[in-house]
């Protein structure tokens, strides 16, 4: 039978009573695992150690770091990750940390988190919210954990516990990383050009999570393309300084910045195919020192997302059009564009889609569901898939019913990933995740 059609059946019996059937067609590990008695046996673990973890958790947020700067938080894994018997490596990419841990033959399975944090003011209220400052971009700012990847490596430690719990129940090699600088999209390139799979061997399988404002228990996961693509766009404008009070004597580039941010819309509004999916946002014009003062250029920063490459070269080609003619119609030199390919889309193995989505399924039933379509962020995991690792990257929800209906009552929309009031559920959304890893591996390598 073809992968494609092994993938459909296999897609047909996740429900009701196929489900067995399924589990037993993906795979001899999948097979040869009970889900639900896994699950239940991750639960009891995380009630036990919620207290540790509870505390990993907010020491974590609260002392968020930037990309490449995550010293701290690197060593505090690190710590964790030899209590529990892993062989640990650090300084692996700048600030990343590989840990091995060896149960006789088998596959080697990735599982991966990130260490970063955002360059954001903190507003959640949280008691242990960050006030930590690092410098960006030479600029001291504000530093916080505002998408969730202290989640992700809280669960990603009780995961590698579990595991060692349950080490009686499979067997392989398990190469847990923390890589640095996910939000900059150079920490997956940084770990694998310090030689990655050459030092540690190649997995035969990956695995990442992320939360989002989802509700909290619900797993979603798909074969296939997972995110977009990712471009920076960077671009000068250069006019002509002079006094605010006598434009004539001078060409404005703020002004033709604010029009290339309205016209470039048309490339995506006129030019792309209306079905296809591409978004070009400026997040940054920067330009002049006083309002009575024309600046002489004004630097415009901003993202580029799509799914397919000949979209994103559409919209690279109607930029750079609509950027010369903004700067032509104001009788100023040509602009300085600068677009930088950043992270290829996540494309998840069907195989590996199939096989661990029955098992989610078998554990966590109906929560547990195939997403529809792609979602529009961008990460560079695609780089390990990139480099021969087949994988699976799925989300998990993190907001609880007490969390959404607080947000109702006043009438705000549930803060999204990014945001300074994100702040999911912490014990439900790490027992999840820690659930929802722990499975993940068990599915390639139970016995």
């Amino acid at each position: 039978m073809s992968m494609s059609r092994r993938s459909s059946r296999l897609a047909a019996l996740l429900t009701g009573a196929g489900l067995a059937l399924a589990l037993a067609a993906a795979s001899p590990a999948a097979a040869a695992l009970d889900p639900a008695a896994v699950k239940a046996e991750v639960d009891q673990n995380v009630t036990a150690d919620w207290p540790h973890l509870q505390a990993l958790y907010e020491d974590i947020h609260s002392h968020a770091e930037l990309g490449f700067q995550e010293e701290r938080t690197a060593a505090e894994l690190a710590k964790e990750m030899r209590a529990l018997g892993f062989t640990v490596t650090e300084h692996v990419g700048k600030t990343g940390l590989v840990a091995i841990y060896k149960n006789g033959p088998g596959p080697m399975v990735m599982a991966r988190t990130e260490l970063d944090a955002l360059p954001l003011e903190e507003k959640t209220g949280l008691p242990y919210a960050s006030r930590n400052k690092q410098v960006y971009d030479g600029v001291e700012t504000f530093v916080s954990h505002s998408c969730g990847h202290d989640i992700h490596m809280t669960a990603w430690v009780e995961a590698a516990r579990n595991l060692v719990a349950m080490k009686s129940k499979w067997h392989g090699t398990l190469m847990f990383i923390a890589q640095p600088f996910e939000e900059g999209v150079s920490g997956a390139k940084a770990m694998l050009a310090d030689g990655l799979f050459q030092r540690f061997g190649k997995p035969d399988y990956g695995f990442a999570q992320h939360v989002g404002p989802g509700p909290a228990g619900e797993l979603e996961y798909r074969a296939g393309i997972y995110n977009s693509n990712s471009d920076e766009l960077d671009i000068r404008f250069i006019g002509r300084g002079g006094h605010g009070s006598d434009p004539s004597h001078a060409i404005d580039p703020v002004l033709i910045a604010s029009r290339f941010v309205v016209d470039v819309q048309s490339v995506i509004s006129r030019e792309k195919d209306p079905a296809a999916f591409g978004v070009i946002t400026v997040g940054a014009i920067q330009g002049g020192s006083a309002g009575n003062i024309i600046p002489a250029d004004t630097i415009l920063r901003g993202t580029i997302r799509s799914y397919d490459n000949d979209v994103r070269m559409k919209m690279w080609s109607g930029i750079e059009r609509v950027a010369k003619a903004e700067s032509d119609m104001a009788g100023a030199p040509a602009p300085e564009v600068r677009i930088t390919r950043g992270a290829e889309a996540v494309i998840n193995d069907a195989g590996l889609a199939a096989r661990t989505g029955a098992v989610f399924k078998a554990a966590f039933g109906d929560k547990a569901s195939q997403s529809k379509a792609p979602i529009t962020a961008s990460e560079d995991y695609s780089e390990f898939i990139m480099a021969g690792v087949p994988s699976l990257y799925y989300s998990i929800g993190g907001y609880t019913p007490e969390q959404y209906a607080a947000f109702k009552a006043k009438g705000q929309a549930i803060p999204f990933n990014h945001s300074p009031y994100f702040a999911p559920d912490p014990r439900s959304s790490i027992q999840l995740g820690s659930e929802a890893m722990t499975l993940a591996v068990m599915s390639v390598l139970a016995k």
